[in-house]
């Protein structure tokens, strides 16, 4: 619909300067009295009308092309503009606006000038559009250049109209992306509940897009894994107070998701809530900031300390001879030294060691019966 209005636009646009020219080469006075044209005549009329379809006929059938070249250059200044941060391009703007401003000023000196003639006047255009051009330009790079430097200034000047305390109390929270793995696990919505967790919460369009694919697979966990994502999200935007966002940002040229969500977590300078460990590693590298869950669970365990007493249920064998195994509540892991023939019993136990890794915390420990004899 909008390539249509756009042509008929470039079309009537073509009427206007098809009526220009006609007027311009019939006025002309070699080719009006070479051919006796009189613009109120009916040999006039004809030569208006001609020239007024002619060059809107062109502009016509052109304009697809024109419209094309204009979406594609769109789709350039686009992409570029997304790779650079938006301080600089409020930086630019400015320059730009303070360059053009000055080149008027420049102009405006000479304009009467250069308007006494025809001539004078097309070349006064001339330099008027390079003039600007050029201080446009230059406007734009001294600012970026400068950027350090006028945030410094502006930084300078906040600090006259706002006390410093509000500012930090009204500081902006980063916006937190959560990723697929996040999403399915399903204890985002028991952190989020807590409202440990501030800013607005940013759910990718690819991100949906994969949980769609997985909640359709023929695989039944995999389905099943993907329908509790989907329910998940419908939760936590419906029935918690948070501010849930879509966005519909793409990285066209990244195939991965994983690296689809550091490059958003960057473009919009927001966190990737994650619990995927080589993700977490990845993100570490590229110097993206990662919430992960798995480390948050680990730190919120209760902190157990060699000589600690426990009584725990043996439920089955360890790796080692004469192991047993058995876990608390929060799924940690304690390997008991000679529980093996414990196994299905509770007993007491007296921590050894505890082992944090990055999976999560083991705990080892031994029979409190052979402690005592062993003291």
């Amino acid at each position: 619909m909008l390539n249509k209005i756009f042509r008929w636009l470039l079309t009537i646009s073509g009427l206007i300067l098809g009526y220009v020219l006609t007027d311009i080469v019939v006025k002309i006075d070699y080719i009006k009295h070479l051919f006796n044209i009189n613009p109120t005549s009916l040999t006039g009329i004809i030569i208006y009308i001609f020239g007024i379809l002619f060059i809107g006929l062109i502009f016509y059938i052109i304009s697809p092309f024109i419209i094309s070249m204009v979406w594609k250059l769109v789709e350039l200044l686009e992409a570029g503009l997304q790779k650079v941060p938006t301080n600089e391009i409020i930086i630019g703007v400015v320059g730009l606006i303070i360059g053009l401003l000055i080149a008027n000023l420049l102009i405006g000196s000479v304009a009467s000038f250069l308007q006494t003639n025809s001539v004078l006047s097309a070349i006064g255009s001339v330099i008027s559009l390079i003039v600007n051009i050029v201080f446009g330009t230059l406007g734009v790079n001294v600012a970026i250049k400068k950027k350090d430097e006028l945030s410094n200034v502006f930084t300078f000047m906040k600090k006259f109209t706002k006390d410093k305390k509000q500012k930090l109390d009204i500081r902006p929270s980063q916006p937190k992306i959560l990723d697929t793995s996040v999403i399915i696990d399903g204890r985002i919505l028991d952190i989020l509940k807590t409202g440990f967790i501030e800013g607005t919460i940013v759910i990718p369009q690819f991100v949906l897009e994969e949980l769609r694919h997985i909640a359709d697979s023929s695989d039944n966990l995999k389905r099943a894994r993907g329908r509790r994502g989907l329910d998940i999200l419908n939760e936590i935007q419906k029935e918690l107070p948070v501010n849930v966002e879509i966005c519909d940002k793409d990285f066209p040229n990244v195939a991965e998701v994983d690296s689809k969500l550091l490059k958003l977590a960057e473009s919009l300078g927001g966190k990737v809530i994650t619990n995927d460990f080589n993700l977490n590693k990845v993100a570490e590298f590229q110097g993206v900031p990662v919430l992960n869950i798995n480390e948050l669970a680990n730190a919120v365990k209760p902190v157990v300390i060699p000589g600690e007493e426990m009584n725990i249920h043996i439920i089955k064998d360890g790796k080692e001879s004469g192991q047993g195994v058995a876990y608390l509540d929060d799924g940690t892991m304690i390997v008991v030294e000679g529980g093996k023939k414990y196994v299905g019993e509770i007993v007491d136990v007296v921590v050894t060691s505890v082992l944090q890794t990055a999976a999560g915390r083991m705990i080892f420990a031994k029979l409190k019966n052979a402690q005592d004899k062993a003291v």
